[in-house]
């Protein structure tokens, strides 16, 4: 981990396209703006971890609970009990 110091108005270069500024410092907070391309995703940290957590869980389905989905309108069980109009 690189480790800088800063002042405010005074920037760091990650790469060509990003550039983080520091815009405050007050007590024990630090106010960054960042310039990036709109196809870099920038995130807080906390949130992040929320995402890749639900991530993965969502992944982690199981096959039995993704089968009772709906599809269409009607619950694969349904379909498979060959439940028609006809």
């Amino acid at each position: 981990m690189l480790v800088l110091t800063r002042r405010h108005g005074e920037s760091v270069r990650i790469g060509p396209d990003v550039r983080v500024t520091v815009v405050a410092s007050t007590g024990g907070q630090v106010r960054i703006a960042i310039d990036a391309p709109e196809e870099v995703g920038i995130f807080r940290e906390e949130i992040f971890e929320r995402v890749a957590s639900a991530n993965v869980e969502a992944a982690s389905m199981s096959k039995a609970m993704l089968d009772d989905l709906p599809v269409g309108g009607a619950s694969r069980t349904m379909e498979s009990e060959g439940a028609s109009d006809e």
